[in-house]
């Protein structure tokens, strides 16, 4: 993802930040779903140095403070993990009051995300452009 954003070939790229680049999720499982993705790309957190991490960390609350703005959510769930696949990457995760009571408050990852909406430009591109401005 991160050489798509490079050549600027990735519809869903929001924005360079100064740590990497913020993207809404493949996966639109909940409305607003975003990304960090470092760059350089590295394995996990405690790869980059302190100013470095101190940059991707301050952007990704950046992101969730855009995010949360746009979409008017509750709340936003920040994740990291990096078992899976082993690139660094943070998920912002707007969480609403609209969701189903048994999932409002449950593990984002609990989603069936091969049944969710996919990224579509004519879809979310004017909820990805209300983030890009609010990250402006």
């Amino acid at each position: 993802m991160v050489n798509a954003c490079r050549d600027g070939q990735y519809s869903p790229l929001i924005k360079r930040m100064s740590s990497g680049w913020a993207v809404m999720g493949e996966s639109q499982f909940l409305k607003g779903y975003c990304l960090l993705l470092p760059d350089p790309v590295v394995p996990h957190l405690n790869a980059m140095d302190f100013s470095v991490r101190d940059k991707f960390l301050s952007d990704m609350g950046k992101l969730g403070d855009a995010t949360l703005a746009a979409t008017g959510a509750l709340r936003i769930n920040y994740a990291m993990f990096g078992n899976v696949e082993p690139a660094l990457h943070a998920h912002v995760i707007p969480r609403y009051t609209t969701e189903e009571p048994t999932m409002r408050t449950a593990h984002p990852w609990m989603y069936d995300w091969s049944a969710a909406p996919q990224f579509d430009v004519q879809l979310h591109g004017p909820l990805l452009a209300a983030i890009r401005d609010r990250l402006s």
